[in-house]
């Protein structure tokens, strides 16, 4: 069996041969994968099974179960997502800047692949793929390392693949990391000669442990404590539709919601509506002292905004005005997505200009912080932090860029 450090380096000489492939090769390839996937659908969903029977055992939730099933509808729909990324431009190439130096030199900025990106990932199986192929297309091989609750479906997915692509690329340019030994994701973040990026996906602890202890430049992702403000001025009615929407059309993921702020001037209209609508899914409501005067709900601590829940329960603090909601907002929340509900312009401009998130709403979901309904035909992950990359990457954010510079024998003085 292949050693770690055999596996980086095959890795990375694998992607120099992809930096320079044609979109015409790319696309091939992509094509091929999600043939390749559609055709051995049955043994995807044959291995996914087995994940969630453990998931079970391990008493994960259903919320937690549901971003770990693969169904064949869920199967289809990541492959047309596959074709979407085929009919995006390729971004490698393109002249960013173009500058004409008065001495004759042309200096032309351009966009190229980062090399190698590994991401460490858990619970969706579904990353694998769309971190596989956003990588192809931007000409960059990839590391893969999911969890151990999807090892079983991501081995299958990640060998279909290899096989896919094997006639046009190495198969090395997508590599799966598929030990479960937690010392090996250490060992991997520090891997600098061999990985140009790192990418963590999943819940805080496993954020928080990349960023502390990587050698590699890290792009912060995935965790969600979302926000949506009610103000004062707010469509009742609209209200409901998008709270409703942004905690429990899929609670698992980090563009839902998890806490609501209610401006006081309508707290006692307001909030029992509220209760009303999430009661019919059976949401647990955990609220301040304030919003307990007026519904029932377990009456939540301070720490507890903190909390991303990825399940069906959701804080609910009522806040005095906008400036209360936009402080609670910057200090409990995690920069990724938030939202406004009010008629009133000029309280949609103090939001927008005052919430120091990824994406900020006025009058629409949470749930929108996608790379899919951005129009980047999938994502890399959400980016909650501010260089390079901000929100949902797509193509573009996974590259980089170089000089090249054209010269007629000048020689500088």
């Amino acid at each position: 069996m292949a050693t770690l450090n055999e596996m980086l380096l095959k890795c990375k000489e694998s992607s120099r041969i992809l930096s320079i492939a044609s979109t015409e090769k790319k696309n091939e390839a992509l094509e091929l994968i999600a043939k390749c996937l559609k055709m051995h659908s049955g043994a995807i969903i044959e291995a996914n099974q087995k994940d969630l029977v453990k998931g079970k055992e391990k008493g994960l939730t259903n919320s937690m179960l549901d971003r770990l099933e693969l169904t064949e509808s869920k199967i289809n729909n990541i492959c047309d997502d596959i074709y979407k990324i085929i009919k995006l431009d390729d971004p490698i190439g393109e002249i960013i800047e173009k500058n004409i130096r008065p001495n004759g030199l042309i200096i032309d900025k351009v966009r190229v692949p980062f090399g190698v990106i590994g991401c460490i990932y858990e619970s969706r199986p579904n990353v694998s793929i769309d971190i596989a192929c956003l990588s192809i297309k931007t000409g960059n091989a990839c590391v893969l390392r999911g969890g151990s609750e999807a090892i079983n479906t991501n081995i299958v997915l990640t060998t279909l693949m290899q096989e896919a692509i094997s006639n046009i690329f190495p198969k090395e340019i997508i590599t799966f990391i598929a030990s479960p030994d937690r010392k090996l994701v250490l060992e991997l973040i520090q891997k600098k000669e061999y990985i140009d990026l790192i990418i963590p996906r999943g819940g805080k602890n496993l954020i928080s442990f990349v960023l502390e202890n990587s050698k590699i430049p890290v792009i912060e992702t995935g965790a969600g404590t979302c926000h949506v403000y009610v103000e004062e001025n707010a469509d009742f009615k609209m209200a409901l539709d998008i709270i409703e929407n942004a905690k429990v059309s899929r609670p698992s993921v980090c563009n839902a919601m998890e806490c609501l702020l209610v401006d006081e001037k309508i707290k006692d209209e307001f909030l029992p509506l509220v209760k009303e609508r999430l009661d019919k899914s059976s949401v647990i409501l955990k609220g301040d002292k304030k919003t307990k005067e007026v519904i029932d709900c377990v009456l939540l601590d301070d720490n507890d905004y903190f909390l991303e829940y990825n399940d069906y329960i959701m804080n609910i603090k009522v806040v005095s005005n906008i400036d209360e909601a936009i402080n609670h907002i910057n200090y409990y929340g995690t920069h990724h997505s938030d939202a406004i509900i009010t008629n009133d312009l000029n309280k949609q401009k103090q939001f927008l200009e005052g919430v120091d998130s990824a994406c900020v709403y006025v009058n629409a979901s949470t749930r929108f912080t996608d790379g899919g309904e951005f129009g980047f035909g999938a994502e890399l992950g959400i980016s909650t932090q501010k260089l390079h990359a901000r929100g949902p990457m797509g193509l573009k954010e996974m590259t980089s860029y170089k000089y090249c510079i054209y010269g007629n024998g000048e020689i500088r003085k």
